[in-house]
């Protein structure tokens, strides 16, 4: 039996709109980099990009848990001899939320050609509103993972009929 391996002409691309409101920040990113990547189809192939767009809402809203809130720093560097620059979260997240979020997934993808080609369906803003209303997103709620395939469940005993007590 021959391996399978999605042709271009195979892949549909859905799309998705996540609320990040009140979201953990961890747990919205790799739910998103796992549908960023298609690892929710059946086709999935790590070498290829079949994944889905998800667009992610209210990233202002997004929240951290524990101490990260206030300990947690973003870097960037100038290239420039002393030139590293420290972004707290707290101002990170007043002046650039969708970066937030974009740094967090873009961690969770793989660094190569296909994860900087896979970043580019990630859709992030920082209000309700999106301009992808023509595309027809379907609403995504964390914890279920579009195309997923829920675990069967067992049935629930039959009872055992009541016996009449004399």
């Amino acid at each position: 039996m021959k391996t399978y391996t999605p042709r271009a002409k195979d892949i549909e691309r859905g799309w998705y709109v996540l609320d990040a409101r009140e979201a953990v920040l961890g747990r919205l990113a790799s739910e998103v980099a796992q549908i960023l990547r298609g690892k929710h189809k059946p086709m999935y192939a790590p070498h290829l990009d079949v994944g889905d767009h998800v667009i992610v809402i209210n990233a202002a809203e997004v929240r951290l848990t524990g101490q990260k809130a206030e300990q947690k720093v973003y870097y960037r560097h100038s290239q420039h001899p002393g030139g590293l620059r420290v972004i707290p979260f707290a101002r990170m997240i007043e002046t650039k939320p969708e970066q937030v979020i974009e740094r967090a997934v873009r961690g969770m993808l793989p660094k190569t050609r296909l994860g900087r080609q896979m970043i580019k369906k990630l859709h992030v803003y920082a209000g309700g509103e999106h301009p992808h209303a023509p595309q027809k997103p379907e609403p995504l709620e964390l914890g279920k993972v579009a195309g997923a395939v829920a675990p069967a469940t067992s049935a629930p005993e039959a009872e055992a009929p009541a016996r009449d007590e004399e």
